[in-house]
């Protein structure tokens, strides 16, 4: 029987990897890097959230932007790459990241079914600001949330939290989508209703709550939530 999210009436999405491919920027820059490109794209993906989880826990919390630059120096260093203006290019290409192909549609289809839509993400507030007006869907967002303004990263509660007072919407009527396991496994256990977008064939975690859903992509969602 298929699955149907009642009573929805916010959905929020985390930015990266389930809106943006985080992937894009080296892959801007894949002649410059060569054969390595792959592997310092994942590198550098790995060591950001990784520094996520760490800082939280040592209670450094830094924003997103530097974390970004740190883990991009930890993958260069890891390939032997030196080069100072591929840096900044790099750095630069993730302020405009690109949307998956379905993204602005599948918003726009949320919010003709009158839905409210926000992002909720670990991203400073100037890079999701940049990134949802490069991709072209910030006129399709109510809200751009980022834990900035908690100053710890998910999966903490309080960040689910956010989504909570600044939409003005109890958590069982948000549907929440990530890409990252992770993240939907939080999301789950704050009380969320979560659509695990898993765009990347991840296995399920082995932690508290599950996903009440896993698809593919995002416009999967649509029927789910009512839209």
């Amino acid at each position: 029987m298929p699955i149907h999210f009642a009573n929805i009436e916010a959905c929020v999405f985390d930015a990266y990897g389930t809106l943006f491919d985080v992937h894009s920027a080296v892959a801007r820059y894949e002649s410059r890097i060569g054969a390595r490109a792959d592997a310092v794209s994942n590198l550098w993906r790995l060591k950001q959230l990784q520094y996520t989880w760490l800082r939280s826990l040592m209670g450094k919390h830094v924003p997103f932007w530097q974390l970004t630059g740190d883990a991009l120096d930890y993958a260069l260093d890891a390939h032997n790459i030196s080069d100072q203006s591929l840096r900044d290019d790099l750095m630069s290409a993730y302020m405009e990241l690109d949307a998956y192909p379905e993204v602005r549609d599948t918003l726009s289809r949320l919010k003709d079914a009158g839905l409210k839509t926000a992002i909720l993400s670990n991203g400073s507030p100037e890079m999701l600001e940049s990134g949802a007006a490069s991709a072209g869907i910030a006129d399709l967002l109510d809200e751009n949330l980022s834990v900035e303004e908690v100053g710890i990263y998910k999966p903490d509660p309080r960040v689910y939290q956010l989504a909570v007072d600044r939409l003005g919407v109890a958590k069982e009527r948000i549907s929440f989508q990530s890409s990252n396991a992770w993240d939907a496994v939080g999301a789950a256990t704050f009380g969320f209703r979560v659509a695990w977008i898993n765009r990347f064939g991840q296995g399920r975690e082995r932690l508290t709550d599950d996903p009440d859903v896993e698809l593919k992509t995002l416009d999967e969602l649509l029927p789910i939530v009512g839209a």
